[in-house]
């Protein structure tokens, strides 16, 4: 009996260990957030609609829905680039048709024509996983036919449990997102006609998407489970502005001057995609991608 523990424990040790298999990515080995200052909500921020569901304790900002009304927030001042971050917590529990976003946009200054980047967590049902859809707008059109570029996640951990930091990096030539500083996406400049150029300011809301949220509106928002809360903390806004000077240099995500992304970087968000991912919009044979060129460039 001794041998033949003996022999299992040999062939045991004799597998091979695959980090891939971990449950956590593997270490990005550089740590974007680390290179920029956070700022108090107030430092950076007003709000923008629905005063009565926005409360400021100390350096965490609540906003939540009801059957009233949700809440939102808006950037003072405009940017051309830079990095934007926020350390976020959402709810747990019945969260369907609700909308809680991070983003970047310029619908207000051009409407109907707008740019937009989007962080926007898909509320959800009990017993399934949040949706972390990221989507990038160029010059959405008036007529109804904006096109998005989505792709969506179903995270590595319970958002609803700790905070945990998501970004958006913008440059010239690139779009990065970022959870944790863990690189999820990257959307190259592949020409004028398919990356954002103009100023946005940066924004956060809370409110009701029932109509295609959850399950292509399948679950619709249950106002039996309200208050719907989102916790906003650890807000950082760098780089570039609409004010700045013609020689102020985008910010990188990389230990790179020139920015990009280091090859460990690339792994790393590799695994997350090839793991995590749950939808592409370049690989959605239902989309027409004429009208997404950079799908097949």
């Amino acid at each position: 009996m001794a041998l033949l523990y003996l022999s299992l424990l040999l062939v045991l040790l004799m597998l091979p260990i695959c980090p891939g298999n971990a449950q956590w990515p593997p270490s990005p080995g550089y740590w974007p957030s680390s290179r920029f200052r956070s700022m108090s909500f107030y430092q950076g921020f007003k709000n923008l609609w629905g005063p009565q569901h926005q409360r400021v304790d100390q350096s965490a900002l609540t906003i939540w829905l009801d059957s009233t009304s949700g809440s939102g927030f808006k950037s003072v001042k405009p940017f051309r680039s830079g990095y934007f971050g926020a350390s976020i917590k959402l709810q747990p529990g019945y969260t369907a048709g609700v909308i809680t976003s991070f983003y970047l946009s310029n619908g207000e200054a051009h409407p109907g024509f707008h740019d937009e980047v989007d962080i926007e967590f898909l509320g959800t049902t009990f017993g399934k996983p949040y949706t972390l859809q990221t989507n990038v707008y160029i010059r959405g059109s008036g007529d109804g036919r904006i096109i998005g570029r989505e792709m969506k996640f179903h995270l590595w951990f319970d958002p609803t449990q700790a905070f945990h930091h998501y970004a958006i990096l913008w440059r010239p030539n690139e779009l990065i997102f970022l959870v944790d500083d863990i690189p999820i996406r990257r959307y190259p400049r592949k020409s004028a006609a398919t990356f954002p150029m103009r100023p946005m300011w940066l924004y956060g809301s809370i409110w009701d998407a029932s109509s295609w949220a959850t399950e292509d509106g399948k679950y619709k928002a249950d106002y039996r489970y309200q208050p719907f809360v989102a916790r906003y903390t650890n807000f950082k806004a760098s780089g570039c502005s609409a004010y700045s000077p013609a020689w102020c240099r985008p910010v990188s995500a990389s230990p790179y001057r020139s920015g990009g992304l280091t090859r460990q970087q690339y792994r790393v968000m590799r695994w997350v995609q090839a793991r995590h991912m749950v939808y592409n919009y370049c690989r959605d044979s239902r989309r027409d991608h004429s009208l997404t060129p950079e799908c097949r460039i």
